[in-house]
């Protein structure tokens, strides 16, 4: 082969070595995850420790939902004053983080009254502090079927709370996202509720534990009729003993979350993965330092 001929050779080498590295750059691009967790998962960590924490395991959101076991987050130190939403809001920001989502307790059940219009005013504040601190997203439960009410009264009061919070938000770049939670688990049930509020600032959570655990509806069939409303999703696995629900870590439970987590990366969802770690609620299970390590290589190992 003659020097010219070598020359050529290996350079038209190089642009394939290059084009077949781009192409499996580009393939793993495509299956990057956003990961969040929930602060639910560390009651007892303070708001910098928890940033710390993600940026160094490779998160790229957190989604609040307490701080410090304080779960009503306008009162909390980092955000009860306009000048401290915005320190925190950079202290978020130097480290490459963004909120994902607040997690308010606001319920949408209850009849018209006192107790609900407490509710509605509560997630009206958390609709306030996600503008101010550009988080797109705040949580509100569904949640009860009423006892002694027709299930179809109660189903409208949700969606007219939902409706309600939209209006509120209308302008804000805020959503109100219906987790699937408490009574509204099954598919029918929430594609009516979607469907019926058809605002664009309306969305679900997808919490496939949440579903899965009562209904045993598979995955994909929840997805085939609900991802075109689905703007967060909460992430995690559990066994069934019994009646009785063991949280573990992501893989080793019975829940199908993996089918679920295949079909969001196959469309290119582009909401958190957000990993639901209910050490609040459960204070027996792992510590969040190690559930929080484990979750990204968990994800990472499956894709």
């Amino acid at each position: 082969m003659n020097t010219s001929s070598r020359r050529d050779f290996l350079q038209q080498s190089a642009i394939l070595v290059a084009a077949a590295m781009a192409g499996q750059s580009f393939s793993v691009d495509k299956k990057k995850a956003h990961l969040a967790f929930s602060t639910l998962g560390c009651p007892g960590w303070t708001f910098p420790q928890t940033i710390e924490f993600a940026a160094k395991h490779g998160y790229k959101g957190i989604e609040l939902r307490g701080i410090l076991k304080q779960l009503d987050l306008p009162l909390c130190p980092e955000f009860n004053s306009s000048d401290n939403r915005a320190a925190t809001l950079r202290m978020m920001k130097d480290k490459g983080l963004k909120f994902a989502n607040l997690g308010s307790s606001a319920t949408l059940h209850f009849a018209e009254g006192a107790e609900r219009q407490k509710n509605l005013d509560d997630a009206k504040r958390f609709i306030d502090l996600a503008h101010d601190i550009e988080c797109q997203n705040i949580r509100v439960f569904p949640n009860n079927f009423i006892k002694g009410q027709e299930k179809q009264v109660t189903i409208d009061l949700i969606i007219k709370g939902l409706v309600y919070l939209a209006e509120y938000a209308k302008g804000s770049g805020v959503n109100i996202l219906m987790e699937s939670h408490g009574d509204l688990v099954r598919i029918d049930d929430l594609e009516y509720v979607m469907k019926t509020a058809a605002h664009p600032q309306v969305g679900l959570i997808w919490d496939i534990s949440n579903m899965w655990t009562i209904t045993k509806e598979s995955p994909t069939a929840a997805y085939g009729r609900l991802k075109h409303y689905i703007k967060h999703t909460h992430i995690k696995d559990a066994k069934l003993i019994g009646d009785k629900l063991e949280y573990t870590f992501l893989g080793t439970g019975d829940v199908p979350i993996f089918e679920a987590v295949d079909l969001l990366v196959k469309d290119g969802f582009k909401g958190y993965y957000s990993f639901e770690w209910e050490k609040l609620w459960h204070p027996e299970i792992a510590e969040p330092e190690l559930a929080f390590a484990d979750y990204p290589k968990a994800i990472k190992k499956h894709l």
